[in-house]
């Protein structure tokens, strides 16, 4: 379980992100959902501890090497694929084997030997999971997993992360632009807008019954 109590985030005179109070419990799926410049990316930053709150507390039930981090835009090495991932690997006796593995079931196995940084964007995004999947996490947080992947690698990535939830019954919180991707991963979903909590609820309460105009003026956008 995680817990934000009071949490503040500050940039000059510029609030990014205001939350009072905001839990997450072992076993589900949350999809956070909002504008750009809504708080999603901030959120996951300060949960897994790389932006310091002005004021609040994050608590956790959870160490810090039990929990998985992917960014947007994953760092590639110049080296190559299957050693990026074996990077993450290097107590296991097992590491080239298992590396091979994981880049199977991210749809890389034929791109194992081309340098990392040569890869396209939604490349990077699977290389980026194969990484965070290769060492056993109980929570994850992903921002925007398949912003950059075509459908192919949107399927890739989404059965994955189902396969990682059923076996583990971890935490799964991931930021989205798609309110479809939500509705189809998520137990529950977190609406953003101006570094604030607007709704929460499941994703067919929220997206068949918005409750607040702020949700509902921004669902208006989107066919789901």
């Amino acid at each position: 379980m995680i817990e934000l109590k009071d949490i503040l985030v500050k940039a000059k005179d510029r609030l990014i992100l205001d939350v009072p109070e905001l839990r997450f419990e072992k076993g589900k799926r949350y999809g956070i959902i909002g504008e750009n410049g809504s708080g999603k990316t901030t959120l996951l930053r300060v949960l897994i501890g790389t932006v310091q709150p002005s004021q609040g507390a994050v608590e956790l039930q959870a160490k810090n090497d039990n929990i998985g981090y992917l960014p947007q835009s994953p760092y590639a090495f110049s080296f190559s694929v299957r050693r990026n991932v074996s990077m993450a690997l290097e107590n296991s006796q097992f590491n080239g084997a298992l590396a091979r593995e994981i880049l199977k079931k991210v749809g890389l196995e034929n791109l194992a030997d081309p340098r990392g940084n040569r890869l396209s964007g939604g490349e990077r995004q699977r290389l980026g999971l194969a990484r965070v999947l290769a060492v056993p996490k109980q929570v994850l947080l992903l921002d925007e997993p398949t912003s950059a992947t075509d459908i192919r690698g949107t399927d890739i990535v989404e059965a994955l992360l189902q396969e990682w939830f059923e076996k583990t019954n971890g935490l799964l919180i991931f930021t989205t632009h798609a309110p479809a991707q939500a509705l189809r991963m998520a137990d529950e979903v977190i609406f953003l807008e101006e570094g604030k909590v607007v709704e929460t609820g499941s994703p067919q309460a929220l997206f068949n019954h918005p409750q607040e105009p702020e949700t509902q003026a921004f669902l208006s956008h989107w066919i789901i």
